[in-house]
Order: C-alpha cells, then structure tokens, then sequence
C-alpha cells in the first residue's frame, strides 16, 4: 500500500481579524480565513479571469498567538499545515455536516508591516521596500518570535544590508 502525504502551502491574504481563544488548558487557538486568488485566461474568449478560493485556518498554541497580536484583514500570509475534515451534526435539521479545513503548522508573515510604510508600498522596520518575509533557519520549522523591545517583530525583509550601519547596499543583486 502507498504512503499517504498530507502537507498543503497557501499564500493569500486574510478575510477577516483572526479569533483568538484559549482553551481550558492555556493553549490558544485562532481560526483565520484566508482567500488565495487564482488567475487564468480564459482559452475561449482569450479573457483575464479570477477564482477566488476562501479557506478555514485554524493555528494553534504560539502561533495563535502570533496570528492575533501581528494579522489583520487583508494582510497577506503563507500557511502550511495539513488538512482536516471536521464532521458534526447539525443541532438544527439534524442532518451529518463537513467541511474540509486547514490545520496550520507554520505561518509567514508577508508584505509590509502596517503603518511602517515610506513611500512606493511601504517599508520594513528597517527601512527601505517591503518584501517577502524572513524565516530563520533551525528553530524548528516554526515561525520566528518577535524580539524584544516592544517594536514590530523581526518579520520583515528589507533587503540585504551592507556592514555599514544596515543600510541598503546598491551594488548587491536582488
């Protein structure tokens, strides 16, 4: 018999705050929706097209917590978790229900921090051009902690830095 493979990536942006909750035992849990847009061309009409595809997230202990205190509507995010169908049965009909859902095991901060912005889309902390978020090796797989200090956490890549002070370094390729 083949080995079974349960492993799903998604990046879109979220459709509504997350809902963060703690159960009995201190563990938080957050359940965030996530639309991941497709675009295509309509080989008939030659047309520019999008499918929008809405997903269930629901994250867990840390990076609940993450999820609560950093994400907002409409900012962008990548998941990888596994899927789950939960099943119940409706209180009201009667009748069996499902629906598939995600488990996240890690997530990415992507884009701008908000309100950190400058002009031309906004900036990391740092300064300069927003970007794709940064993951930290080791650790885990799991998504990085912010630093102390009380400021925006470490998420956001702004680029390489040069050995002067972190500033962009101009003569170093993308």
């Amino acid at each position: 018999m083949a080995a079974s493979y349960n492993r799903v990536i998604l990046i879109g942006n979220l459709t509504r705050d997350p809902e963060v909750r703690y159960i009995p035992s201190g563990m938080a849990v957050a359940e965030i929706g996530l639309a991941v847009n497709r675009q295509y061309t309509d080989k008939g009409s030659s047309e520019r097209k999008e499918e929008v595809t809405f997903v269930d997230v629901t994250l867990w202990g840390r990076e609940a917590e993450l999820a609560g205190e950093y994400l907002a509507k409409g900012r962008p995010v990548m998941i990888e978790g596994r899927l789950q169908l939960d099943s119940w049965e409706d209180k009201q009909s009667g009748q069996k229900r499902s629906k598939l859902k995600v488990v996240g095991e890690r997530m990415q901060f992507l884009g701008s921090a908000p309100g950190a912005g400058g002009e031309g889309g906004g900036g990391g902390p740092r300064g300069g051009g927003g970007g794709a978020a940064r993951s930290s090796g080791g650790g885990g797989g799991r998504s990085q902690a912010p630093s102390g200090g009380g400021g925006e956490p470490d998420y956001y890549s702004s680029g390489p830095a040069s050995n002067t002070g972190g500033a962009p370094d101009d003569d170093v390729p993308f």
